[in-house]
């Protein structure tokens, strides 16, 4: 097809009449009708346009009337010329103008491209600034159009494709490859292969590619994009998505699966199961990357069939020589004084290192030392008959002291003769062949004094090939030693939070001095060594003191082994003949060995009773939704003592700096399973758990199945569910709010969502209003628990403040708060600009699906999209008005006791107000949400009114402070575990 100008000037021009493009297109009619050049334009105006022809490449006329009906009716009542009009004049931002064009996902793809940044630089749209820059940074504006793919796999594409792919496609692409791949998401050699009829309907010019067929066709539930995805197993499986199809709500099954069905991992054929695909580790690295969109495209993208095989395992013997290696190689550039320890305050830390030869690797281990903490240590060195470099290693390291023997004393011997001269409140048992880890010292410091208790602390060892030597230590009954998870992977959960331990190793052992002074070090019955450590943290533990492994406390050993194994065996033998005749009493009260308890028994004396909390995802403080409660249980539970797992239903996604901090240190997270792992987990725990607790009435019934089949592995009767919020309730108020008839009666929906609670121990409430629907509906095993809030009645006062603030996450398009924001901003916020000024903004805060279109509050000229923030604090310092415009939920919204518990004065609904048991006009204003002009009112009087505001603020922070204190809570808590425990509240 001819153009009349570079790609890049058509392009700008997408929002004007083609006139070279339009004759090109229709040549044939215009010559038939004799309509000449220069008159084009005109005939588009007076006839082309009623015809349904489209004006330019850009915009699809057939397509956008066929998509928005409401826009064919108002051409046909005559309010648009056509569907162009109605686009430029109307459909700018709600509107697509073309079928290989999404507005609102190009947007949500593209952070940087705001409404704020667009009017400053002038584009009129995001498909404005697709086409103009977006393009030619190759951006795509759909998934169906991968501009890489475009490149690779059209015909004739040259400079200026590579500028400008898409713009390229539209005007020849399409043309020159009918049945060319540009979207993993769409197969067209398969399509035209498949459906003959359409390779012909292309032929003789009915469609300009498979693809164009594809989207754009009248009956699109006849047709699969790819082998990938089959529209009738779809609907077939899926019935709401079938109705919504029927309903013509969706165009067909695809184009809900590519919005939402992927992203739920519904199976997109009967012979791909992409939830099992997705719960490989290295997807799921490439996912949160975001090198691919969802789980598909990572699999059409990246076949496993199509991968290159694994690496071969690393061989330890291999990593050992390197390890030795690279110790040498370093060892020129640590001599000569480089590496000081001199300091005139006295030691934070003394560090007691027994050397006998391996002069490359102490001073390696010396240098890590000095790199992983810069504050001052005293360093003892023991030189236990060395023949090598360390036998005048204080010439090549400054301010260390060395102890020198003669023969090789050691490692027990030196260590106590090293005792006598430390000077530090903290002792370190350090390896010489070790590589510590980043602030490896620093947190065992930090352990060490975080509790008057804890007498030692241990590291996560990990060995030169990459796999654990031991994450803390486990003394069994029979005197037998393991180290825990010794080869696992150092990232796997299990080793991953802080507990007490019977025991850690001597490779990074960091003391209490005062404590060792007393226990006169190690026992040198066990000299030369073996069970010397193991010994020593029997004797602390006895005194009343825990040993403490921390995983944030890592290191790298060598893990040296003795050259004469017979000798090993028998001083092993020995010593633990020894260590069991020592400790006879202590050891009769360890579990005996079994695999089946090492999750019971990697805690010190298996002390404690293990919680099993079961959620949805990992419950992530910032994701609301009820994941705020969850996460406060999971933390009271730890502080009560507890030893908590947290298990999610679907497979996190988040990386481990976010896990990192998410939950309290001593929280076993299990971060790399789901559902489907979850029958494997509970048979491999059995007998380790004390009490189960599983968020959310949906769940219970997800899980009913599950826990029936481990009923021999799981303590079956000290299971709780926690209600969370009742779906029926939400339900019930959004079918009032819209007036929709309810598909059922409240008391069968009800029933239906309560029945698996049958599997509950005990039943827990947000409220006492639904805690009073489960008594009803005949369960007499009911708790109530809410929410636990801390008061900050500090930050401005009402002078100091301006704004309406919303904070809240939206999670889905069904989202109660996406309603309360539509509502809000489209129906009271313009009442508010009236009332209060056009310089009053309404900030919204918090998490928000990349998948929710939030595209009108992004428009909106009084909306400030904050986005999720880590700190909460100075965005409600900032607001002096809180709303909460709920207009249908369950539970009761966190969002109001946050918001009180800043200091924020709010106005709510009445739903809200009632479910929190709040006073109108005292702790909160209420107005009716059907009501614009009185919820306005409210708002108004509680942002000019400072006396009401004063009052407000107040009472709903003594609410707060006594209805909502963790004292409070952790009471509450402790009294449904005692409950479950004694069968009795």
């Amino acid at each position: 097809m001819a153009v009349s100008s570079t790609h890049a000037e058509t392009a700008a021009g997408w929002a004007t009449f083609d006139p070279a493009w339009y004759r090109a297109r229709h040549a044939a009619l215009l010559d038939m009708l004799g309509v000449g050049a220069d008159e084009t334009e005109g005939f588009y105006t007076t006839h082309g346009a009623a015809l349904g022809h489209s004006p330019n490449a850009f915009f699809d006329e057939t397509w956008y009337r066929q998509t928005y009906p409401e826009v064919t009716r108002g051409i046909e009542h005559g309010t648009w010329a056509s569907g162009f009009a109605h686009y430029l004049h109307a459909g700018l931002h709600t509107h697509n103008p073309h079928w290989l064009f999404d507005e609102h996902a190009y947007r949500a793809a593209a952070p940087d491209v705001t409404l704020a940044m667009m009017d400053s630089a002038g584009y009129r749209n995001g498909y404005d600034h697709y086409l103009r820059v977006g393009d030619g940074e190759m951006r795509a504006g759909s998934c169906f159009f991968d501009p890489a793919m475009a490149l690779a796999h059209v015909p004739g594409t040259g400079r200026e494709a590579a500028a400008h792919p898409f713009v390229d496609y539209l005007l020849r692409g399409m043309e020159a490859g009918p049945d060319a791949a540009v979207s993993v998401y769409f197969d067209a050699g398969w399509y035209v292969q498949t459906y003959p009829e359409v390779r012909a309907a292309i032929d003789r010019g009915e469609w300009l590619c498979a693809l164009h067929h594809y989207l754009c066709n009248p009956t699109p539930c006849a047709f699969d994009p790819g082998p990938f995805f089959s529209e009738s197993f779809y609907a077939s499986v899926n019935p709401d998505v079938a109705d919504a199809v029927e309903a013509g709500l969706l165009r067909n099954g695809y184009a809900h699966y590519l919005n939402d069905g992927v992203f739920e991992q519904r199976k997109p054929c009967s012979m791909l199961d992409l939830a099992t695909y997705m719960r490989d580790p290295s997807v799921q690295a490439d996912l949160a990357a975001g090198r691919a969109r969802d789980g598909l495209g990572h699999y059409l993208t990246a076949r496993p069939d199509l991968r290159p095989p694994p690496a071969p395992p690393v061989m330890e013997e291999q990593t050992r020589a390197l390890f030795r290696h690279m110790c040498t190689v370093r060892l020129p550039l640590l001599l000569g004084g480089r590496i000081d320890f001199t300091s005139d305050t006295p030691p934070e830390l003394s560090v007691i290192i027994i050397a006998h030869n391996q002069f490359a690797m102490t001073m390696s281990t010396l240098a890590s030392l000095r790199a992983n903490y810069h504050g001052s240590m005293q360093v003892l060195v023991v030189d236990s008959g060395s023949r090598d470099g360390v036998a005048s290693i204080e010439r090549h390291v400054k301010g260390i002291e060395v102890l020198r023997f003669a023969g090789n004393i050691g490692f027990l011997r030196g260590c106590n003769a090293a005792l006598a001269r430390v000077r530090a409140p903290a002792t370190l048992y350090l390896n010489n062949d070790v590589d510590l880890q980043f602030g490896a010292i620093a947190n065992a410091l930090a352990r060490l004094g975080a509790q008057d208790t804890t007498g030692a602390v241990g590291a996560r060892v990990v060995r030169t090939h990459g796999m654990l030597q031991e994450a803390g230590s486990i003394i069994w009954r029979d005197g037998s030693v393991q180290g825990y998870m010794r080869d696992a992977h150092p990232s796997v959960p299990e080793a991953g939070f802080v507990r007490a331990v019977d025991f850690c190793s001597g490779v990074f052992l960091m003391v209490r001095t005062d404590v060792l002074q007393v226990l006169e070090g190690f026992d040198e019955g066990y000299a030369p060594a073996y069970f010397e450590e193991t010994d020593l943290c029997m004797r602390i533990r006895a005194l009343g003191y825990t040993i403490m492994y921390d995983p944030a406390v890592c290191l790298v050993h060598y893990e040296c082994g003795t050259s004469d194994s017979t000798s090993a065996s028998r001083l092993i033998a020995r010593n633990s003949t020894l260590f069991t005749r020592s400790h006879a009493r202590p050891l009769r009260r360890k579990l005996l060995r079994h695999p089946a308890l090492l999750a019971r028994a990697r805690h010190a004396d298996g002390g404690g009773q293990h919680i099993l909390f079961i959620e949805d995802r990992l419950p992530l403080r910032h994701l609301g939704s009820g994941f705020t409660r969850s996460n406060d249980i999971i933390a009271t539970l730890a502080g009560l003592g507890y030893h908590v797992t947290v298990y999610p239903v679907y497979r996190p996604t988040e990386d481990a700096a976010t896990l990192a901090t998410a939950f309290p240190p001593g929280v076993e997270v299990i971060h790399d399973r789901e559902l489907a792992d979850l029958p494997a987990f509970l048979e491999g725990r059995a007998g380790s758990l004390d009490a189960i607790w599983v968020a959310r009435t949906h769940n219970a019934a997800r899980l009913a199945s599950i826990l029936n089949n481990a009923a021999a592995a799981i303590p079956a009767g000290r299971i709780i569910v926690d209600t969370e919020a009742i779906a029926a309730c939400r339900d019930e108020e959004h079918a009032r709010l819209h007036g929709q008839p309810p598909a059922q009666p409240f008391a069968a929906r009800l029933e239906a969502e309560l029945a698996p609670l049958f599997l509950a121990d005990r039943v827990v409430a947000v409220n006492a209003a639904e805690a009073d629907l489960l008594r009803g509906a005949g369960f007499d095993n009911v708790s109530v628990l809410g929410h636990m809030q801390v008061s900050r009645p500090t930050g401005p006062g009402w002078a100091g403040r301006r704004d309406i603030l919303f904070l809240g996450a939206v999670h889905d398009m069904a989202a109660p708060n996406l309603d309360s924001l539509a509502w809000f901003s489209g129906a009271v916020l313009p009442l508010l600009v009236e009332r209060l000024g056009p310089d009053i903004r309404f900030g919204v805060c918090g998490h928000v699906n990349p998948r929710v279109d939030l595209g009108p509050l992004r428009r909106h000229p009084n909306v400030t999209l904050l986005g999720q923030v880590d700190d909460t604090a100075p965005v409600y310092d900032h607001h002096r008005v809180f709303v909460a415009p709920t207009r249908f939920a369950a539970g009761i919204a966190y969002k109001l006791h946050e918001a009180a518990a800043n200091g924020l004065p709010v106005v709510g609904s009445p739903l809200l107000c009632r479910q929190a048991g709040w006073c109108d006009g005292d702790d909160m204003l209420c107005a009716d949400v059907t009501d614009p002009a009185a919820f306005a009112a409210q708002v108004v009087r509680l942002y000019q009114d400072q006396a009401l505001w004063d009052r407000v603020r107040q009472n709903a922070l003594r609410r707060v402070e006594s209805e909502h204190t963790p004292q409070d809570y952790r009471a509450q808590v402790s009294a449904i575990m005692a409950g479950v425990f004694t069968q009795q509240i």
